[in-house]
């Protein structure tokens, strides 16, 4: 049933003025803590609920923030996001979330909406961050956090891992389990900072081990199954047949083990499967996948604590925060 219960009912019944119940509710001005706690009771009693932007009005303060999202169904979005809610909730923050289909006219209108809903601070999340995104939140004046594969091309606070590491470790891994035929799916043909970062891995941890570089054993596809399957199937029709493919996403690696298995391979047992990000599917998924884990909870939990920072003029001490990774070591990849 709808709550009819009014500022001016609860000042009536505490015998106090509107303008008390008001300094009561927003903590703005002192009152003495008999009236604080007599309105407070009435407050439970009545159920009364305050209106939030009248609240607003008076704090100056709206309480939202903003969350821009490619995909809120993606795996790797919604592990963020369980970090997010739970630190902004932590610090009586409400999320506003606009999902945009990875649409860059679309998040731009995302990004106007939230502003006209006088969101304190955004966390945007893309797939492809460009300057026009960059410039556009700067002019606005909207304490940002970046979470994307190409935000460290820009001076804007981000949150990520060592992506050359990762994929260096992971390389590593595989060479150290016998495995010297090793191909490299990456999620993007762009020559993005992302990109060159994780091949730099790659050939390096090859280099170390005085295995060559072969341009062949290289694709580019999306985060999906669907293109981590066509990207597998590519492969196992070349002239090498690879004895490990490393996936750099979850989805798209378990794409690459069914596609060695419609192509009359066993997996791990004819060839290893590695992935990256470590989302649940990982963890279900038969074989379990070997993978590189991201904190993908802490990344949402650091990017939100860096736009509170900001939003109450704090310093924030690290502008580009990488987190640790870390190998699990699971059943898709075995010792040769």
């Amino acid at each position: 049933m709808k709550n009819t219960v009014t500022i001016k009912d609860v000042a009536k019944k505490a015998g106090v003025s509107i303008s008390t119940v008001s300094r009561v509710i927003n903590d703005s001005k002192p009152v003495t803590d008999e009236i604080k706690q007599k309105v407070l009771q009435v407050i439970e009693e009545t159920g009364y609920v305050p209106n939030p932007l009248a609240r607003s009005l008076v704090t100056k303060r709206s309480q939202l923030i903003g969350v821009v999202v490619p995909e809120v169904s993606d795996s790797f979005v919604s592990e963020i996001l369980n970090g997010i809610e739970e630190i902004a909730r932590m610090y009586d923050y409400d999320i506003l979330l606009s999902n945009t289909y990875s649409d860059k006219e679309q998040e731009m209108k995302s990004i106007n909406l939230l502003r006209a809903k006088q969101i304190e601070g955004m966390v945007m999340i893309s797939w492809n961050l460009e300057e026009d995104h960059v410039d556009f939140i700067k002019k606005c004046g909207i304490p940002t956090t970046y979470i994307s594969k190409t935000a460290r091309e820009f001076d804007v606070p981000t949150v990520s891992v060592n992506n050359e590491s990762a994929t260096y470790d992971m390389t590593k891994h595989l060479i150290e389990k016998g495995h010297k035929k090793i191909a490299l799916v990456m999620t993007s043909p762009a020559d993005t900072a992302l990109e060159m970062e994780r091949l730099s891995g790659y050939k390096r941890a090859l280099l170390e081990s005085n295995i060559e570089y072969n341009e062949s054993l290289i694709r580019y596809a999306d985060v999906d199954y669907a293109k981590g399957y066509e990207a597998a199937t590519s492969i196992l029709e070349g002239d090498i047949i690879p004895d490990a493919i490393f996936v750099t996403g979850d989805e798209a690696a378990v794409g690459a083990i069914n596609a060695a298995f419609d192509k009359g391979y066993n997996v791990p047992d004819d060839i290893s499967v590695a992935g990256f990000n470590d989302v649940k599917i990982a963890k279900v998924y038969r074989p379990k996948l070997t993978t590189v884990h991201q904190p993908l909870y802490d990344m949402g939990a650091v990017a939100i604590r860096m736009v509170i920072k900001m939003i109450k003029g704090e310093e924030v001490e690290e502008k580009k925060v990488e987190l640790p990774h870390r190998i699990e070591d699971r059943d898709s990849v075995k010792n040769r």
